[in-house]
């Protein structure tokens, strides 16, 4: 991308990607004023160009932030996924990854994360906005369907739809209450992390698994199934 100053030392836009320039212009602004603090004007004088410009590739402003909503979600997708990896070595070290790589999103990337869950703008926008975030959840959901397999017996299997819902909703509450990026972070006497991990485990024990800190977590592959709440079923 290329920036010039003029005569009257204002930044002038003068290259060819017109959609990448005012992506990264409301990003900006995201971060500094939230998803509602800015017009579709102040987009495109951000990034030096006329009001009128913008409208060649996007309808308006909430198509904009579609767009980057859409962007978060593809990025959100594959960092979820990187630290799944297929459950390995094992379902629990993997979900507990999951967790961390959950919050670490919403603290580097905030003005992606508001893009995405504050800006008010519909999942189903559009076709791709709505495919991004399902293929995002999509990930959570598996690691859900392998933790419900890892049901002690005795103990009636939850539905794995059910637990990724309650285990997304879980990780977004701390992540945007407590491990944001941005000046809307509250205080808090424990790192997010801890407190992810804690919730994680409360909710675990009320399904019915063991809630074993001690437990060694090894790769299922060369010894049983373990994790934080005990020895799975062989």
């Amino acid at each position: 991308m290329s920036w010039r100053k003029d005569s009257r030392g204002e930044r002038g836009y003068h290259h060819g990607n017109l959609k990448e320039a005012l992506l990264q212009a409301a990003l900006g602004l995201i971060a500094e004023k939230g998803p509602a603090g800015f017009t579709f004007a102040d987009a495109a004088r951000t990034a030096g160009v006329s009001a009128a410009a913008p409208y060649r590739h996007f309808r308006d402003r909430d198509d904009l932030l579609a767009s980057i909503a859409q962007r978060g979600f593809e990025q959100f997708e594959l960092v979820l996924t990187a630290a799944w990896d297929d459950g390995r070595p094992n379902t629990v070290t993997a979900f507990e990854r999951i967790g961390k790589a959950y919050l670490a999103f919403a603290r580097t990337e905030p003005a992606f994360y508001s893009a995405m869950f504050e800006s008010g703008i519909p999942v189903d926008s559009s076709p791709e906005l709505a495919a991004a975030g399902e293929r995002a959840f999509g990930v959570i959901r598996a690691a859900a369907e392998r933790l419900a397999a890892l049901t002690p017996p005795g103990v009636t299997r939850p539905p794995a739809m059910m637990m990724a819902l309650h285990i997304w909703s879980l990780a977004h509450g701390v992540a945007s209450l407590f491990g944001r990026g941005d000046a809307a972070r509250r205080k808090l006497p424990m790192s997010p992390e801890d407190l992810l991990e804690a919730g994680a485990l409360i909710y675990l024990r009320g399904l019915g698994f063991p809630t074993d800190q001690n437990v060694h977590k090894s790769d299922t592959t060369t010894a049983p199934k373990s994790g934080p709440w005990g020895t799975a079923p062989k």
